[in-house]
């Protein structure tokens, strides 16, 4: 009957107003649905166990996964009625109180919006709601700040305050490629093609693609691998006994350590990915193959690394206005 209920509802839809549908929907639970013989209820929690398990599927990331479960997770904490009858009032409310208790800035409640819509788009996708009360609540509009790069004095400063040579290997290799720390720690010995200077990454929704690396990063990477005595497949492992594979908590840790040790502003992985796209934007790449290097699906995500060297700007009005 859910089925056939749905697809009354939806080819109403084309001739009945919001109130009309609302009406109907109202007497047909009431007089059809109300009637059938009880199915075993879905909790919300069963819910969100499916969705997750969905987006296991679809290749997400664990990373991913376990913060769509927490973003979920809190938003269920909330709501004390099944799911499927949430409102778009519900969630409005629901995401300005989160913006107040938890004190945060516009870009982390959209990411909060992002990961709920997602939740709701697959319940609407599964037929378990009609419509997601998340449809008419659009993304919301924070500051765009210009973000620091990293520059070339502050990397050699970081090579110099490293400790070990795995350390000096792995800044280096994400300066040069820009790829993402996740795929960063999942690299084995065995991906990387030192005669071409090229390495195979697996990427978002476990997509293959080739990054390149210069030859300050060939030397460092030589020189960290020669003294490896553990056999472990993996290209950066951790310092000590047993040597497992370093996780992408072990890289964020070892990176802010080392910028506050040396007095540089906020040094985190990404501020690599993005200084590298920066780095090619301004010496000429062109943005599609920037896209390509980065893994980008879409090249507006690619724009918003390329953030423009004022200097160059500087340059560039003098040489053409003034």
């Amino acid at each position: 009957m859910d089925e056939k209920f749905v697809e009354i509802i939806n080819e109403m839809a084309e001739v009945l107003n919001a109130a009309q549908l609302k009406r109907l929907q109202e007497v047909m639970l009431k007089h059809l649905v109300e009637r059938e013989p009880r199915k075993k209820k879905i909790s919300n929690k069963e819910y969100l166990s499916k969705f997750l398990e969905a987006k296991k599927m679809e290749g997400c990331s664990e990373r991913t996964i376990k913060y769509y479960k927490v973003t979920v997770e809190q938003l269920l904490g909330k709501i004390v009625r099944p799911i499927r009858r949430v409102t778009t009032e519900e969630m409005r409310k629901y995401l300005v109180d989160y913006q107040k208790i938890n004190n945060c800035g516009k870009t982390t409640v959209d990411n909060i919006r992002r990961n709920i819509s997602s939740f709701f788009s697959w319940l609407e996708e599964e037929d378990y709601i009609l419509k997601s009360p998340m449809r008419r609540i659009h993304k919301i509009r924070a500051e765009k700040l210009v973000k620091n790069v990293i520059t070339d004095e502050d990397i050699e400063k970081l090579r110099d305050g490293c400790t070990c040579l795995r350390d000096v290997a792995m800044i280096d290799l994400l300066y040069s490629t820009g790829i993402r720390v996740g795929e960063l720690v999942r690299l084995n010995r065995s991906d990387i093609n030192f005669s071409e200077r090229e390495c195979v990454v697996l990427g978002k929704g476990d997509k293959e693609r080739k990054v390149y690396f210069d030859a300050k990063s060939k030397v460092h990477l030589i020189n960290y691998l020669n003294t490896r005595k553990d056999d472990n497949p993996a290209l950066f492992v951790s310092l000590d006994k047993p040597n497992d594979r370093l996780k992408i908590g072990g890289v964020e840790i070892r990176l802010r350590q080392l910028g506050r040790k040396l007095n540089l502003d906020r040094v985190y992985p990404h501020k690599f990915r993005r200084s590298m796209a920066t780095r090619a934007i301004d010496k000429g790449m062109p943005i599609e193959q920037v896209q390509k290097i980065l893994g980008h699906s879409q090249i507006d995500t690619t724009m918003q690394y390329a953030i423009v060297n004022q200097n160059n700007v500087k340059a560039a009005h003098r040489k053409y206005i003034s």
